[in-house]
């Protein structure tokens, strides 16, 4: 696995977590893959911008690791956005640190798939909820690359759970020369055998 990926994690409660936290577990234990907690980090929502950019710096894959919260990101995540994707840096005028970057989204939603759909609880394929995604990336001229997504997280057996993390690790390790799946996309994936 190449030494440029650098995992944001965000999770207001990770003790609690069941995907989230093992995720975190496995990825702490990839070569080549950093880390960051910010909730850990920032438990006063102080952000360190110049810390957050330079841990970007060296980065050829970013990935959001997150669970849903009301169909977006949870509040210091989007936090970060607002504060670490500065104009002039990120976007704009001489904002290319970013540029050429790839983008990956890995969400668990404690709702069912079949809620994501017409008819459903949730009224639309959950690719509809994507956007403010995809266009925070175009906006940094990066990739944003096919979400890897695992919805009615609260029901997964721990198998179904494991199978979710080695799809995470499969898609981290074959990156950036297997990277199957760029925007737009017919359906996020969701791990092959972590279907409930």
């Amino acid at each position: 696995m190449p030494d440029d990926i650098l995992v944001l994690l965000a999770h207001p409660d990770l003790r609690r977590s069941r995907v989230s936290r093992r995720l975190a577990e496995r990825l702490q234990a990839e070569p080549g893959v950093r880390l960051r907690d910010l909730y850990a980090l920032y438990p006063d929502y102080w952000i360190d911008v110049a810390a957050e950019q330079a841990a970007l710096a060296p980065a050829r894959l970013v990935v959001w690791l997150q669970p849903v919260h009301w169909y977006g990101a949870p509040p210091l995540l989007k936090l970060w956005m607002d504060e670490v994707l500065t104009l002039g840096w990120a976007f704009g005028a001489g904002g290319r640190q970013l540029a050429g970057k790839d983008l990956l989204l890995v969400a668990s939603s404690g709702g069912a798939a079949e809620g994501y759909r017409e008819g459903g609880v949730h009224g639309q394929a959950f690719e509809a909820f994507l956007p403010p995604y995809r266009q925070t990336a175009a906006l940094c001229q990066m990739r944003f690359l096919e979400p890897l997504l695992l919805h009615g997280a609260h029901h997964r057996s721990l198998a179904q759970i494991e199978a979710f993390a080695e799809t995470l690790l499969e898609r981290l390790r074959r990156h950036p020369d297997g990277e199957p799946g760029l925007w737009p996309l017919a359906q996020p994936v969701e791990a092959r055998g972590a279907q409930a």
